[in-house]
């Protein structure tokens, strides 16, 4: 089922800053762009994990699946929107292009040190393309989005476009259905000043809302408040791949908001998934939420949720504590031993029938006793 396009139903929750940033011949200069890989000490988290096994759902404007750092990582997809090439593939925005790249980039080049890496190198990507440069399919495309990745058996989801405004019946029951399958379903939180509050599905129950943060780890003015909010990640000055333009020789962009912190805290749930592959989806998302550092004040709040991601953390933090049974202390009781009985049912009844006879026979003599009495009585009266 597809959807034909309604313009502007669906925002890209990024701010591109720069498009087109160079041809892969000079790709190096975009691995050192990326300077959230040492603030988030991706490379000690790399030698623990790299995502293999799990597969990531990216729902937006598709992935360009050619791309030199995304080549093998991209599988075929699916579109929910006239216009595309109904695989997923091909994307004439390059936003999903820009997220795919974040969550599975793996680089190219000699020893893959070139062009974008990822926070998950070795997972994969199955795009599916909710809205092209001509116009959006709107909240039920980013549901029809979410049924399409449950049902291929992917583990996470992420959503770095927003729904318009009004609530989505449809929507909110995907993300419940997706969330009651045991799927990650990571959105953006929105950004400033478009979105004045959480955006859907990030505020819908089931999904984790996430928010961004600049180069020193505060949360950016894009970001948007809530008590959704669950993550903050970096979203500020992000570079990534972006879609293969041949007119320009370009294929890599930088963009700040909560669009790329979503994709970033997506390729960290695959890091954690691979390593920890008998997790639920629950049990995932407490790992990072419990291992993230704490910001703002103390304890969970509207501007960083539980706190900023912490890759190593998450991979090697020890597992929670389970919750101890309440169990009763044994108490030892000494009861005093009891002796048989003799059985004494036979002579209890020998007993009672010579207590009867006995009261019969005084009960007789009585009567008899009376009897005389009465008639020497009137005898006398005669």
């Amino acid at each position: 089922m597809r959807f034909a396009a309604r313009l502007a139903a669906v925002s890209l929750l990024a701010a591109v800053t720069t498009v087109g940033m160079g041809s892969a011949a000079h790709a190096d200069r975009y691995r050192d762009d990326q300077w959230y890989l040492p603030f988030l000490r991706v490379a000690e988290a790399h030698a623990i994990s790299q995502g293999e096994g799990v597969t990531v759902a990216v729902i937006d404007s598709g992935v360009e699946g050619k791309h030199p750092d995304l080549t093998g990582n991209v599988l075929k997809g699916f579109d929910t929107i006239v216009g595309g090439d109904g695989d997923g593939w091909g994307d004439d925005e390059g936003h999903g292009s820009s997220m795919a790249g974040l969550i599975a980039g793996h680089g190219h080049g000699a020893g893959n040190k070139d062009g974008v890496l990822g926070m998950a190198p070795k997972a994969k990507v199955l795009p599916i393309r909710i809205s092209t440069a001509k116009g959006h399919g709107g909240g039920d495309a980013i549901a029809i989005g979410i049924d399409e990745a449950v049902k291929r058996g992917v583990k996470i989801i992420s959503i770095s476009e927003s729904a318009p405004s009004a609530d989505s019946s449809v929507l909110i029951k995907a993300v419940e259905r997706a969330h009651a399958a045991g799927v990650l379903v990571l959105a953006a939180a929105g950004n400033q000043p478009k979105d004045f509050y959480v955006a859907a599905p990030g505020r819908y129950p089931g999904a984790v809302a996430v928010g961004a943060v600049d180069q020193q780890g505060t949360v950016a003015p894009v970001s948007v408040r809530g008590d959704e909010v669950q993550l903050v990640a970096p979203g500020v000055d992000i570079t990534s791949t972006s879609r293969i333009n041949t007119a320009t020789n370009t294929q890599y962009r930088r963009s700040s908001g909560t669009s790329p912190a979503t994709a970033i805290t997506a390729g960290l749930a695959a890091l954690v998934w691979s390593k920890y592959p008998q997790l639920t989806a629950d049990e995932v998302l407490e790992r990072m939420t419990r291992t993230a550092v704490d910001k703002g004040p103390a304890g969970r709040d509207r501007d960083y949720g539980f706190g900023l991601i912490d890759p190593v953390a998450a991979l090697t933090a020890p597992a929670a504590a389970p919750s101890a049974p309440v169990i009763a202390p044994s108490i030892e009781v000494s009861l005093p031993e009891i002796p048989d009985l003799p059985d004494t049912r036979g002579a209890g009844s020998g007993l009672l029938l010579g207590v009867g006879l006995l009261v019969v026979l005084l009960i007789g003599g009585v009567l008899v006793v009376v009897a005389v009495v009465v008639f020497l009585v009137l005898r006398k009266r005669r």
